[in-house]
């Protein structure tokens, strides 16, 4: 949820950028020293922590999922006192500071803020100023503009969680300070891809209540957008009300729709058939009842032929596929799965 706040405790914006291609990137150095925001904080980043994001952003990027970029890593022989567990146990690590790019870092909470305080006016022009920006298909003088903005995140938020939950990745502080407007990855903290498919992995050891376990995300987008929604509620007209209600309850099926579509391009399916939704549900599930790994396993299934998955012969270096096996139902899964790829 919002922090109450606006404003990041380690992270400066220090301009804007364009590249050859006419494109805006804001950039923003983090780990660069206090802010007004750090309150009993240093401001600092650990050289463990900005490699995770430097390496990961780059990853998500390649992977085809909207994501900030890290532009630059730089090393500090300063000496930065961590608690990295958060169990007591403060060590010392080499400082370092992460030059990283988007397109825009306005959040859900910079709506939120505004909102909060009764400043209407702000919150209209800062509205207008980022329709303007960076959502050229909407009208800025369009009497419906922020709906169809509301419209626009609520749509895209829902492919970017699917693409999450396609590669494994489990962002772990889903508030509404680090869900971005333009529905990219932004703010990699305690994230983590899961290995063992687990529906309750948490990388963040902060999250004792498991708030934002891998399987919560999709729910999670969804209040994070119905907060989007009342921070816009103000500047809504009662039948703009009714209407962007309407577009929020679409978000489940528009997430799911995504999901569907990924995980059968990970199978292999082509087309819509009956039965496609229970095949991949069947196979989630023996993975988690196994313990199978997430990523692995969807590799291997890509690499056996159709006869060695078949007679169940899988050969030794498909160890993940060797795991999920060892259920008694992973016979009857391969059985309709060989049969769909058939149709």
């Amino acid at each position: 949820m919002w922090a109450d706040q606006l404003g990041d405790g380690r992270a400066h914006l220090i301009g804007t950028y364009m590249n050859r291609q006419g494109e805006k990137w804001e950039l923003q150095l983090k780990g660069s020293g206090k802010t007004p925001y750090s309150r009993n904080g240093d401001g600092r980043a650990v050289l463990r922590s900005s490699v995770r994001e430097f390496l990961c952003s780059e990853a998500m990027h390649y992977l085809g999922i909207p994501t900030s970029r890290a532009v630059s890593l730089v090393v500090s022989d300063d000496e930065v006192w961590r608690d990295q567990f958060y169990n007591g146990n403060i060590m010392k690590e080499r400082g370092a500071v992460v030059l990283r790019a988007a397109k825009s870092w306005f959040r859900i909470g910079s709506l939120e803020i505004l909102t909060h305080y009764g400043e209407l006016d702000l919150l209209r022009t800062l509205l207008d100023f980022i329709i303007q920006e960076h959502f050229p298909s909407i009208d800025v003088k369009e009497p419906n503009r922020y709906v169809d903005f509301f419209s626009t995140v609520v749509f895209e938020t829902a492919q970017l969680i699917a693409l999450w939950m396609s590669v494994g990745f489990a962002h772990g502080v889903c508030n509404t300070d680090n869900f971005s407007l333009l529905s990219i990855t932004i703010d990699y903290g305690p994230f983590g891809f899961m290995e063992a498919y687990n529906p309750d992995f948490v990388p963040n050891v902060s999250d004792d209540e498991r708030r934002y376990k891998i399987g919560n995300q999709a729910s999670i987008g969804m209040f994070n957008l119905d907060k989007l929604l009342q921070a816009l509620n103000p500047l809504l007209d009662l039948g703009q009300k009714q209407l962007a209600a309407q577009i929020l309850h679409q978000y489940p099926a528009h997430y799911y729709a995504r999901f569907r579509k990924l995980f059968k391009a990970k199978l292999g399916l082509l087309g819509e058939k009956e039965g496609d939704d229970d095949l991949i549900e069947f196979l989630l599930h023996l993975m988690e009842k196994t313990e199978a790994d997430f990523t692995m396993t969807f590799l291997q299934l890509s690499e056996i032929t159709e006869s060695q998955l078949q007679e169940l012969n899988i050969p030794q270096q498909f160890w993940a596929l060797k795991t999920i096996s060892k259920h008694e139902l992973f016979p009857t899964w391969v059985s309709k799965y060989i049969l769909r790829l058939k149709r």
